[in-house]
């Protein structure tokens, strides 16, 4: 198991091996498809995004509102191919990881090879186990979207795996080779 420290440098992601099982600490954000899209659009029309990307990890995640005394509600994650049409875009501007769940369109993981960028995927239906490793929870863009906003999140030990790593080895289509084989 791999500790890593956000930002994420891309030697760093280029070091971490699918399947391999990887432990977060630092500063991550969340996004889902409508902040993915103002976000690409904004690049479209020559604008700044509202953070910066460079070596950052965005959680695809809509989390639920907190209970008091906890820093955010649950937050699983959610299925990663709703973002494929903009991550190519957002890995351009320095983006070096994603963690949600699900499979991921082929062009996506080209854009992953070419910039050195990572999948990694967070446990489904474990929302209120991942909350308890983020410390802190604040909106910095977009909250007009709700749960949908971008967050910036604190976290620590945040579990993951290695989905898809930067040369393009994909967990999801190695066990399905290996349980073939067997």
């Amino acid at each position: 198991m791999k500790t890593i420290t956000t930002p994420v440098s891309e030697q760093m992601a280029r070091s971490l091996a699918a399947g391999e099982r990887v432990l977060i600490t630092g500063t991550i954000y969340t996004g889902r498809d409508a902040a993915h899209k103002r976000m690409v659009e904004a690049l479209d029309r020559g604008e700044g995004l509202p953070v910066d990307l460079e070596g950052q990890l965005i959680f695809y995640v809509g989390p639920c509102p907190a209970k008091p005394g906890q820093a955010i509600g649950s937050a699983g994650p959610t299925t990663s191919g709703r973002m494929d049409a903009y991550a190519p875009r957002l890995m351009a501007a320095g983006l070096r990881g994603m963690i949600g769940k699900g499979l991921r369109q082929p062009a996506v993981v080209e854009a992953m090879k070419r910039y050195g960028c990572v999948y990694l995927v967070a446990v489904g239906g474990a929302g209120a186990l991942l909350a308890q490793k983020i410390t802190k929870a604040e909106v910095v863009a977009f909250p007009d979207l709700g749960p949908e906003a971008i967050h910036r999140l604190q976290v620590e030990n945040f579990p993951v795996f290695v989905g898809i790593d930067a040369a393009g080895t994909d967990m999801y289509a190695e066990g399905v080779a290996k349980y073939r084989r067997m």
